[in-house]
């Protein structure tokens, strides 16, 4: 024994300080090292012609690096060409080592060792699809690497345990968070007792350390991971992490190790040994380069400073949370991310408004409650960058991509980083570019900060005969702003089974034979409305829906007495900030109509009779109106036309896709140019002088529902490409009933606005049809007017 450790002692004196290999890493290496992936990147592109042509042992590299940003655009891609590349033959790389520096070789690259690459396309695959929330799709692409495990080169140094537990671990992860615990359980156990071979033993221990805690984190299993916290076994890697942290090496990986012990401490009720711990973490200038567990630092200490009882230290932490989340969500290169923006990033905002509202500061709750939702669109808007809708669409395409740039390598993405004159620049740089932003386009400032008007503004833009009722909700708590032209009054209302009621309740109403919607109706009603009734002392309401509420129909709830619609005059906002955007001069009326028609789909069982009817009809009470029919109603004479018309009028199918919500969309006719899917995405590079959008088809008001964020839907694409209000429906409609609902909003138009118009037409196809499916579908969101 005393031999052996000598004689890997000799090993690593002799790899660390000979003449022939020393620790002098490569650009790339120390790249790496740090955690600078921004950096890395551009190194790589730099010296790469075009991926399609690049050998594997380049692109592995840039794969990785597109990986680490959260570049999925481009990770698929040169994922797939790596894939291609491997099936070509060319499967071996070099694989970077950082304890060591090896030179000789074709590639004499410093640091690199030759391995096996034939699982890295489907690892990098696995991981995104986890990040991305696709459980499914990263278990199936970690299945495939398995099948191929067995077929790797067996070499020294060919990367196969590294691999081989980053593939077991992966597993392991999505399926904890698929809600699988036992093979979740069963990997981790497996995943445990793998070796982590010789060559790199050091930071792959801390990897598996890593994925370990990762798994057991989201098992809840904190227990394990203060059980596991301090497991280095052999003699080799005590010498091997002795002689290389003197050397700053691996803090990328101790810091997120250790904020999981000390987020395990806190989760087991060792509160004083958490504090301590996140404090040292704080203390260290590098955790802020660590966006990941930056703000989960920062809400933990929030929620130790509350149980304390020191209320200006918790909201202190979770303001500067807050800050950590929201300066990162304009850095993340995705567009599923920016939809789906993490879910318990939530819990911070909703500890925030909770700690103001029991604090009384209702003017706070609020602005925290606008700032945690609506960012939907605006952050995909920040993703696609096509802005179609601006004058100055190359320099604010241009300026935002530079913002994103700056941000990702000052703040989110150069995680092991010191702080430096450099950062500092580079953050000064972001607000100058902001700044030049909002001069020239105000609108789209929400792109690339999330504040929101003040209060006080948004009631300056509500009228005497207006109040604003905006709802915010985290797990059963529930939360409604009341405002007024001169008051703003909070109200904690009871969140319990919410999901659950609305979804039966839009079951129910959905079932126009049945008569049991009405029980349910009225249950919501009296914990929505009720409690905030004597708030409301105007005619016409506007509601601001949160989450699930995007999905109820607040015209059919039931007092008892009657319904909401008996009463009031009711539209909708996907955020109150929106206000600011969508007021009178913004559209250039025209006066010209564009109504698209029952369009041929080529297939009979699609067509609408009624909706070819209504369009004719609809078209006798609108002046210049443009007509289009069956095969001319195309989605290419919509996008060479829609410009011109101050009203756009859709009578077609809708089609939503929950699971992708960029691509649902309306159905026209196709043709050569275009596919007669006119969908969310491309709604986004559409410039429209709508004053009014109304989509007369099934289903055009529904979204994708995210944590936190604002649904994300034709009505919000519509908006941005230029139209002043949407009117749209909340499920699959009667051909005949909304023929009839269409044709009367259209005349009441003639005599009233756009809120009440669409209020009379329910109430006269009510009289007619009293179970709310026939009526209570269609909303109108955005102005009233």
């Amino acid at each position: 024994m005393r031999n052996r450790i000598l004689c890997l002692s000799v090993i690593v004196v002799l790899f660390l300080s000979s003449g022939c290999a020393s620790l002098i890493l490569s650009q790339k290496g120390k790249l790496i090292t740090a955690g600078r992936y921004s950096e890395l990147e551009k190194v790589i592109e730099s010296e790469m012609k075009d991926i399609s042509s690049a050998a594997s042992a380049e692109l592995v590299g840039l794969c990785e690096a597109y990986a680490k940003l959260k570049k999925y655009s481009k990770l698929f891609s040169c994922a797939a060409q790596l894939e291609k590349n491997i099936q070509k033959g060319d499967r071996r790389a070099w694989e970077w080592r950082p304890f060591v520096g090896v030179t000789g070789g074709p590639y004499k690259a410093p640091g690199y060792f030759p391995s096996d690459i034939t699982l890295i396309p489907y690892l990098l695959r696995a991981e995104a699809y986890i990040d991305l929330g696709d459980y499914g799709r990263s278990i199936e692409a970690a299945k495939r690497a398995s099948e191929l495990l067995p077929a790797l080169d067996r070499s020294l140094f060919d990367g196969k345990h590294f691999n081989e537990n980053r593939l077991i671990g992966t597993l392991a992860l999505a399926y904890a968070l698929n809600g699988d615990r036992e093979n979740a359980q069963r990997y981790a156990e497996k995943l445990e007792d793998k070796g982590v071979g010789f060559v790199g033993a050091v930071p792959a221990k801390k990897e598996k350390q890593l994925i370990l805690a990762r798994i057991y984190m989201a098992l809840g299993r904190f227990d394990k991971i203060l059980a596991n916290k301090g497991s280095i076994h052999d003699a080799f890697g005590k010498v091997g992490e002795t002689l290389l942290l003197s050397r700053g090496l691996f803090s990328h990986l101790d810091l997120p190790r250790d904020f999981m012990i000390y987020k395990a401490y806190y989760e087991t009720g060792h509160v004083r040994e958490a504090k301590e711990g996140y404090d040292k973490l704080l203390g260290n200038p590098e955790t802020a380069h660590n966006g990941g567990i930056y703000w989960p630092i920062l809400f933990d200490r929030g929620r130790i400073a509350q149980r304390e009882g020191h209320g200006g230290q918790t909201v202190e932490f979770y303001r500067k949370s807050i800050e950590v989340i929201e300066a990162q969500r304009s850095t993340i290169n995705t567009e599923a991310n920016r939809i789906g923006f993490v879910g318990d990033k939530q819990k911070v905002y909703h500890q925030m408004i909770a700690a103001l509202y029991a604090d009384h500061r209702h003017v706070q709750a609020f602005e925290y409650a606008e700032r945690s939702k609506s960012r939907a669109l605006v952050d995909l808007l920040a993703s696609t960058q096509e802005f179609g809708a601006s004058k100055n669409k190359e320099e604010i395409s241009s300026m935002l991509k530079e913002i994103e740039r700056v941000e990702s390598e000052a703040q989110a993405i150069d995680m092991g980083s010191p702080v430096s004159d450099k950062a500092a620049q580079r953050s000064s740089r972001g607000v100058q570019i902001k700044e030049r932003l909002k001069a020239l386009a105000p609108e789209l400032t929400s792109l690339v900060t999330v504040f929101p008007p003040p209060p006080s503004e948004i009631q300056s833009f509500l009228r005497g005969d207006e109040t604003l009722i905006e709802y915010y909700y985290h797990g059963e708590d529930l939360y409604a702003f009341v405002l007024t032209k001169n008051e703003l009054r909070a109200f904690q209302l009871d969140g319990r089974d919410l999901s659950k009621d609305t979804e039966d309740l839009r079951r129910r109403l959905q079932e126009p034979k049945s008569a049991e919607y009405i029980d349910l109706s009225q249950r919501v009603y009296q914990r929505l409305i009720r409690p905030i009734s004597k708030a409301i002392a105007t005619p016409k309401l506007i509601i601001v829906p949160h989450g699930i509420l995007h999905y109820l129909p607040f015209n059919a709830l039931n007092s008892g007495s009657g319904y909401l619609i008996d009463q009031y005059s009711v539209s909708y906002l996907p955020s109150a900030s929106v206000m600011k955007f969508l007021r009178p001069g913004r559209a250039q009326k025209t006066g010209k109509a564009l109504i698209l028609g029952n369009p041929d789909l080529g297939d009979p069982r699609h067509d609408l009779k009624y909706a070819g009817n209504e369009a004719v009809a609809i078209s006798a009470e609108l002046p210049h109106a443009r007509v289009l029919l069956r095969k001319e109603a195309t989605e290419t004479n919509f996008k060479r036309l829609a410009d011109q018309a101050g009203t756009i009028h859709f009578a077609t199918h809708g089609l939503f896709e929950s699971d992708s919500p960029l691509k649902s969309g309306l159905l026209l006719s196709r043709d050569g140019e275009n596919d007669g899917l006119l969908s969310v995405n491309e709604l986004y590079s559409l410039r429209l002088n709508a004053d009014m959008v109304v989509l007369s088809a099934c289903e055009t008001a529904l979204g994708k529902i995210n944590a936190g964020d604002d649904v994300v839907g034709l009505q919000r694409g519509f908006l941005y490409a230029g139209a002043n209000s949407i009117v749209a429906s909340l499920w699959k409609v009667d051909d005949l009933a909304t023929s009839e609902l269409m044709t009367g909003f259209y005349l009441n138009l003639k005599k009233t606005n756009k809120r009440d118009a669409l209020r009379e037409a329910q109430l006269a196809v009510k009289k007619k049809y009293e179970h709310p499916y026939f009526w209570a579908a269609f909303q109108l969101t955005g102005m009233a007017d």
